[in-house]
This record gives C-alpha cells, structure tokens and sequence, in this order.
C-alpha cells in the first residue's frame, strides 16, 4: 500500500503565525512513514515555537526509538506546565506507521483521532499511560492494522471547538461534527485525495465559524492507505542513440502515467514508435511554450524552460495555469514518479560560451525531487540514460 499524506492548517484570525505544526517524513527503504500534529499553547509566534519544538524533537525521538511509546512518554514527561493556565505548553498526535498496514498512534492532549474504513467508524483499544511528572498529563496509546482504503485523520482542537458559544453550536463541531462533515464528503468522492480531503474539512470549518473567522488555529491531517498512483516523465535525449528505441518502449510500456518534458524528447518518442504529436498553440500561456499531444502520453511539454519554471513554482508553493502548473499538478496527483533523465546534449539550448544545459537539466531534476519527497512525501525514483 501507499500512504498519501495531506495536511491543511490554518492561523487564528488576526494572527501572523501559525500556531500548530505538522511534519511527516517517508523512508523509502521500508516503507514507514512518521507524522506529527502539534498544538501549542495559545496562539501566535509563542504557540508556533512550542509547537515545531515539541514535534520536531518528537520526530527525531521516535527516529532514534524502535517504539513510539518510550519516545512520546520521553515528551510527556519532559514537556512544562503553563503558570497561569495549569496546562501543558503542547498537545500532540502522532503515528508511525509501514506500508504493511503496521500503525502505532500516540496522542496526548490533541482531540482523538478518526480511523475510518468502508466509511464507518472504527474505535480501537487503547492503552492510557499518565506522566510520572504531571499526573493530570495523559497519553494514549493504539496499535492498530489497517487495511487497503483505510484512512487515519488527526485534528487540533480548531476543529472541534469551531463555532464554541453559538445558538446553533454551543459545544462546537465536535467529533461528531467532524465525522458527519468527513463521511458525508467520503460518500461524495470515496477516492479523494488526502491532501484535498483535508482542505475541504477545513474550509467547512471555515464556513461554520461566525464571520467566516477562525477563533483558534485550525489543523486538519489525513493518511490514505490505498493502491500507489504510478506516473512516469522522461526528460532529455539519451546519451546513446542506438538505445533510442529501447528507451521509447519503455517508456511507453509503463504501467501508469506518461509525461514528456522537452520538444526533442517527444519527436524522439514519436519517431522510434511511429506516432504524431499535435501542438496546442493556444495554451501558451506567459513567456513558456505551450503543450502538444501524443497518443498514450498524458502530457508533453518543453524541456529545461518549463522544468526551471516548475521548480520555481514548487520552491514558492504556487501553481499557475501553464505548462509548468499542468506539470505540477501531474507530479502531485501521482505517488511513485519516476524520471528518465537523457544526458545526451541537447543541440537546441547549445551554446559554446556555456556548455552545461546536461547539468543544468541534473540539478533542476535533482532539486524538483528533493522537494516532492520532502515536501510532499512522494516517492521518486531517478534513472540517467
């Protein structure tokens, strides 16, 4: 199985910074994954630094443990108590979890976690354990095995809380809440994504809140255990050209989906298998070229141009509507991506006074990679041909 991780968070209104933190992070050599939602104490830059603090020390804890229980006791204990409010200065949950449906969730103080199957309800068992330090401080803890569809939701108190005081609301959304506003979505679009699964839980928060505003910072975080969505995107020539042909087929033959970056690329492709391609003129979009279309390849675009543009917009968190954005939102709707990098020169970017458009089309590669497996938890694979 794969696990799609999606994460929305937004700050109390009126605030500049946010005051929970989530982090996640994906080994690829055995498929774990560890994720963490922190809430810090109040709200602003205070809350922010308790709450990355306590969820960046807990991510490397539970790196350096083999059992998430020892490492969130370790923080349980560890973490003080407010002065004033007698409560501590961050609530977490967090889970780590395998690709085998193995999961061990830890939650202290954040409200409980949903774990939805065949979109029902399920409550696992769970083990309490209290703070040697602060005996009014409680952990909870589950082992649970999760099955293929199966999806783990984490929230911060901004969710259950919305709308607290209302005629209509008087205890907030609650859990309750939550689970109507996730089961009613899950019925509409049983596939979605995590990511955009947890946006649109968030912007019903949003809309729940009087005036729209958000009285407390509002996190919401999905894991989607489901069959991966494979995608291929072959870049640049070959630097051998008697293998032009094995490396059409296969590309071609790849079981997913199919993108091309660069015009020398696609005539390559077309040539070896005998297809045409077709140039849409009218989605030149800015200064970028625009798309063509080939028969079996889901999306052809210009080479190290839209590639440097594609980085740019992943670097800045934005999409825009040209081929970099179709781009973009091709690699985000996929989970095992892999990229076939021809290191042939490529004779239409050639210039004497500036021979290096191989490394430049390596290191624009190597940076986009970087950030869809640490930003967006993908798993990417890079083949040089």
């Amino acid at each position: 199985m794969f696990i799609d991780v999606g994460c929305s968070q937004e700050k109390k209104y009126n605030q500049n910074a946010y005051g929970d933190y989530f982090i996640s992070k994906r080994y690829k050599d055995n498929g774990r994954v560890i994720g963490i939602l922190s809430d810090g104490l109040g709200s602003g830059i205070k809350a922010n630094i308790l709450a990355s603090m306590t969820a960046t020390m807990l991510l490397k804890f539970i790196e350096a443990q083999s059992d998430i229980k020892v490492a969130c006791e370790t923080i349980m204990n560890s973490l003080p108590v407010c002065k004033v409010r007698k409560i501590s200065y961050s609530t977490f949950s967090a889970i780590d979890c395998d690709e085998e449906g193995n999961a061990k969730i830890v939650e202290e103080g954040n409200p409980q976690f949903l774990w939805i199957r065949n979109n029902q309800i399920l409550n696992p068992e769970e083990r309490v354990i209290t703070s040697k330090t602060f005996p009014n401080r409680h952990m909870h803890l589950y082992n649970i095995k999760l099955e293929k569809d199966d999806r783990i939701i984490f929230c911060s108190d901004g969710v259950t809380q919305a709308a607290l005081g209302t005629k209509e609301l008087r205890l907030g959304v609650r859990r309750e809440g939550l689970i109507e506003i996730v089961l009613n979505k899950l019925k509409e679009t049983p596939f979605i994504s995590s990511d955009e699964l947890t946006k649109h839980i968030l912007r019903q928060i949003e809309l729940i809140e009087p005036d729209h505003k958000l009285k407390d910072d509002t996190s919401v975080v999905c894991f989607y255990f489901r069959e991966p969505r494979k995608s291929i995107v072959f870049t640049g020539p070959p630097y051998d050209m008697e293998q032009d042909a094995l490396y059409a087929k296969s590309f071609y033959s790849f079981n997913g989906k199919k993108a091309i970056a660069g015009g020398t690329t696609a005539n390559l492709i077309a040539r070896e298998l005998n297809l045409e391609i077709e140039t849409d003129r009218n989605l030149n979009v800015g200064k970028l070229p625009g798309i063509s279309y080939m028969k079996g390849v889901d999306l052809i675009t210009e080479g190290i141009l839209t590639l440097t543009k594609t980085l740019e917009y992943l670097e800045k968190g934005i999409v825009e509507d040209d081929a970099a954005g179709k781009l973009i939102n091709f690699l985000l709707d996929s989970d095992e991506i892999k990229f076939m990098v021809g290191v042939k020169l490529n004779q239409a970017h050639y210039n004497p006074n500036m021979p290096v458009e191989i490394e430049i089309r390596r290191n624009v590669v190597k940076r986009i990679v970087e950030i869809l497996e640490e930003k967006y938890t993908k798993k990417v694979d890079v083949r040089y041909i």
